[in-house]
């Protein structure tokens, strides 16, 4: 590269970094594990994230915006490229990480997202991208009859870019979950490149939290559940429909629901609650407000379908779902599992995480991980934090849990360590290998009994890991993910990223990156 252009790259990315007062992240040098505590006696073992206002997000995006194209021609992209900021993020020691996405003559490319990564006075430090292929088709002209629905794209995750159409068949799966299934075809040969789900499933007494507070809002003689110190966030009834909002939840005397699931009210209690202490632990441990950072709310539905035992998270309509359980009156609203979903939706504002092969993984564990942290968060007695998924919803009928982060492999299909073929099994299963990592590093290995729940995790190698906490491992995990991460994201690349994350926060010769690097090894990603 000539002088002249690392003069002008310097330029572009110096005045994006220029503009960014967003999302200061810092970290405590002196801070020591909290071993599986996280009461008011616990130390805080990372300073969070800085203010980040919503208005100076929108005008740190639009600043990055209004440089991208010196961006793009900056770090050699091609002519018909064009970027897309996505999301921006400065860093205490002044580098902003700026997130976008790719287009190639006006097409949107599928796994072309990038990060760059620039220092406070603009010299580009880095760039992660989600692929390495130089984005170029012979022609933007299908070949194959195009359906109408069709959205022709760039085909970028798989190996070479190739021109393709993106259809969605919409559907139901077979427990009762609404399908929005992706499918993508190569626009030359017709050949089927890729299909993947795109629904991710997976004063009020409360039927898992006790009597909780609740933010209600004030409407004619009546109250109805409208969180306005959380965005806006509404609770809906689908009174067991499908489809639409249902009815916004309402109450005469701003007292809810009577602790049992026979009661219409308590499972919108749980639901409210549950969007509560998940925007509480965004601001306080990422100063994120809200899941897109932009300080809007999502909404949240209840009573869906006849006996429906899930619930999930869709991106479309920014909410969440819930089912009523086997016997309609087991809503699946505990905190963990509103954690989970919401957590859906802050992935798909960060690194997007492909909902398929290891990234569908690490999509599924990122919310296994940061639910767990609201429920640890959220320091409630009657359903206190720990590391089993699910546990409040009996979903298997027998008392057990859902997922166990300590020893995976106990629920009868997730993965504990990484292998070649971990990417062929369903994500809610490959996430096994992130969840046991992020247990590793938090908790360390062996016997242990945290919050009156014993256990004993094991490592590939039968070595011994020494957890750092969960605090730490929880900051390390949302910085790799919002700052490294890309939408094909594998676990070697997970490893790369949470060392990246590691250092940033604490130093190249910390105990903290030594132990993220013990922690993947335990889980046999070398």
């Amino acid at each position: 590269m000539t002088p002249h252009m690392n003069t002008r790259r310097a330029a572009a990315l110096a005045a994006v970094a220029a503009m960014v007062v967003v999302g200061v992240q810092t970290g405590a040098a002196n801070a020591s594990p909290d071993n599986g505590t996280d009461g008011p006696s616990a130390t805080r073992s990372v300073v969070p994230f800085g203010a980040n206002k919503a208005s100076q997000r929108t005008a740190a995006i639009k600043s990055a915006q209004s440089e991208a194209s010196s961006a793009a021609e900056s770090l050699g992209l091609g002519g018909k490229e064009k970027l897309i900021v996505r999301d921006v993020i400065k860093d205490a020691d002044g580098t902003v990480h700026t997130r976008y996405e790719r287009t190639y003559a006006g097409l949107p490319v599928l796994g072309g997202d990038l990060i760059t990564h620039t220092a406070a006075g603009g010299k580009l430090k880095g760039v992660t991208k989600a692929t390495e292929a130089r984005i170029a088709v012979p022609s933007t002209t299908a070949k194959i009859k195009t359906a109408a629905a069709a959205r022709k794209v760039i085909w970028a995750s798989g190996g070479k870019p190739v021109l393709a159409l993106e259809t969605v068949k919409k559907g139901v799966q077979k427990d009762g979950t609404p399908s929005r299934m992706h499918i993508i075809t190569d626009a030359n040969t017709g050949k089927e490149l890729r299909r993947f789900e795109a629904i991710e499933t997976g004063v009020g007494h409360s039927q898992y939290s006790g009597d909780v507070d609740l933010t209600t809002t004030q409407s004619g003689s009546g109250f109805e559940l409208t969180d306005g110190e959380r965005g806006g966030h509404k609770t809906y009834d689908l009174n067991q429909g499908e489809s639409g909002t249902g009815d916004l939840v309402t109450d005469d005397d701003d007292t809810w629901g009577d602790g049992t699931g026979g009661d219409r009210q308590t499972a919108a209690v749980d639901a409210a609650y549950g969007a509560a202490k998940t925007w509480d632990f965004y601001k306080s441990a990422f100063g994120r407000e809200g899941i897109a950072g932009d300080g809007k709310a999502a909404y949240s539905r209840v009573h869906y379908g006849d006996a429906y035992v899930n619930a999930f998270w869709d991106d479309s309509c920014f909410c969440m779902t819930y089912g009523d359980g086997a016997d309609n009156k087991s809503a699946l609203t505990a905190i963990d599992v509103a954690g989970h979903e919401m957590s859906h939706g802050l992935t798909a504002s960060t690194a997007n995480l492909d909902y398929f092969g290891e990234s569908g993984g690490l999509n599924e564990a990122t919310s296994d991980i940061l639910g767990t942290s609201v429920e640890f968060s959220a320091d409630n007695s009657t359903d206190v934090g720990d590391y089993l998924i699910g546990e409040k919803i009996d979903i298997n009928g027998d008392g057990t849990p859902l997922r166990y982060m300590d020893e995976p492999s106990k629920d009868g299909g997730s993965a504990d360590y990484w292998d070649s073929s971990v990417g062929d099994l369903d994500v809610h299963y490959s996430s096994g290998v992130a969840n046991h990592f992020f247990y590793l590093l938090s908790e360390g290995s062996g016997a242990k009994t945290i919050n009156g729940v014993d256990y004993d995790s094991p490592t590939s190698d039968g070595s011994t890991v020494t957890g750092i906490g969960r605090d730490k491992a929880v900051q390390i995990w949302y910085k790799a993910l919002a700052e490294y991460m890309t939408s094909s994201t594998d676990y070697a690349g997970a490893r790369e990223a949470t060392e990246k994350a590691a250092t940033d926060l604490y130093g190249a010769d910390s105990e903290e990156l030594s132990a993220v690097q013990a922690a993947w090894s335990g889980v046999n990603v070398k």
